[in-house]
């Protein structure tokens, strides 16, 4: 008998979760201390269902045990909401980052065993307005609260886009603050908007030998060095060595600017340190860096943080990085598979098939035929 017939859709979709090293770290930050019913380990798969399912509230949740496989999953038949909501705020934030930072290992893994070449990594933010009457810790203007989602993207290809490396702060949190956080990995190419334009960080980032392309703001000041002549059939308007910033704050490092017209006719200036590859190559560089922008809109889309399930920092940040568990466990699921499905068709099939055998599942997006 195919063993996938034994365990549930939901059961194999959580699967590359380490159990033992969550339960190891449940236990050394002393997480569940006099719990008998409703562990971590519990807690995380209710709040992955949750999640597929779109619960809206700690109420929802706890009726939703009606459902008899989920109560076999979770090992227990009911729970309140008063006890999810201690829960809830009781969960550090680290236990749900390691177990993020576990998944985006076994998908890097993947990659490497299949030899794919070294990715782009993305780096925007995203922030999330919140109630500053339930979120007086999230305050960042006189009458408005946020957090913001600050994120390093690995773009392999069109196909393969996953969250890599986060970092959760109020919206105070200015996006340059969070750039060397970020950045950290000399064989990649990094890639931002005009939010993270920081010359003395460009020269740290250049003598440190990290590569970038970046759009330089519309009003900087350079200095041109040289012209570089650029092939008939090429997109780009031109092409120039250059020195930037103004006498008293300019960059030791000299830079490439290209001149370009996005496909919306706006004038692009883009700022790379990077001289051995082609102006066109550069300019598709920076074009992935969309990919980072739909990003943001399918999680807000179709992952569930629009609305917090507590109004602490920690429940905010728990459901975050709940959030981005369920991306990256959607995104195994497709290399795992070779499926061409897209995350939400796999997610949407997961959800039809959420506790009959996994191999139901596991046709669908695989493109075959269920029998």
């Amino acid at each position: 008998m195919d063993k996938n017939t034994l365990i549930s859709s939901f059961g194999k979709w959580v699967s590359p979760i380490n159990i033992q090293k969550l339960s190891e770290q449940v236990k050394e930050l002393k997480q569940d201390y006099y719990t008998k019913k409703l562990t971590t380990e519990a807690y995380i798969k209710l709040l992955l269902v949750a999640q597929l399912l779109e619960f809206k509230s700690l109420e929802e949740m706890s009726d939703a045990l009606v459902d008899e496989d989920l109560q076999k999953a979770l090992g227990f038949e009911s729970i309140s909401a008063s006890q999810l909501s201690r829960k809830n705020n009781q969960i550090h934030p680290l236990i749900l980052a390691n177990l993020f930072l576990d998944l985006v290992w076994k998908i890097q893994r993947h990659h490497y065993q299949n030899g794919k070449n070294m990715p782009l990594k993305i780096i925007d933010s995203s922030t999330l307005p919140l109630n500053l009457t339930n979120y007086k810790w999230a305050k960042f203007r006189k009458t408005k609260a946020g957090v913001t989602l600050h994120l390093r993207l690995v773009f392999m290809d069109q196909d393969t886009v996953y969250p890599e490396k986060a970092v959760i702060t109020t919206a105070k949190e200015h996006d340059r603050n969070q750039l060397e956080v970020l950045v950290d990995d000399q064989e990649a190419m990094y890639v931002f908007d005009r939010g993270y334009v920081d010359y003395e960080r460009f020269d740290r980032m250049t003598d440190d030998g990290y590569f970038f392309v970046s759009r330089l703001k519309k009003n900087a000041v350079i200095r041109e060095v040289y012209t570089f002549s650029l092939p008939d059939d090429c997109h780009v308007l031109s092409d120039k060595m250059v020195y930037i910033g103004t006498t008293q704050n300019r960059s030791e490092n000299a830079f490439r600017l290209l001149k370009l017209v996005d496909t919306k006719g706006n004038t692009l200036h883009l700022l790379t340190n990077r001289f051995d590859i082609s102006a066109d190559e550069i300019a598709e560089i920076y074009k992935s860096r969309w990919a980072i922008e739909l990003f943001f809109k399918w999680m807000k889309q179709h992952l569930n943080i629009k609305k917090f399930y507590g109004h602490s920092e920690q429940a905010v940040h728990n459901q975050m990085y709940m959030a981005m568990i369920v991306y990256c466990l959607n995104v195994l699921a497709q290399l795992n598979t070779n499926s061409h499905r897209s995350y939400l068709q796999i997610s949407r099939y997961l959800k039809a098939a959420l506790w009959k055998s996994a191999h139901i599942w596991l046709r669908k997006i695989k493109g075959k035929s269920v029998p």
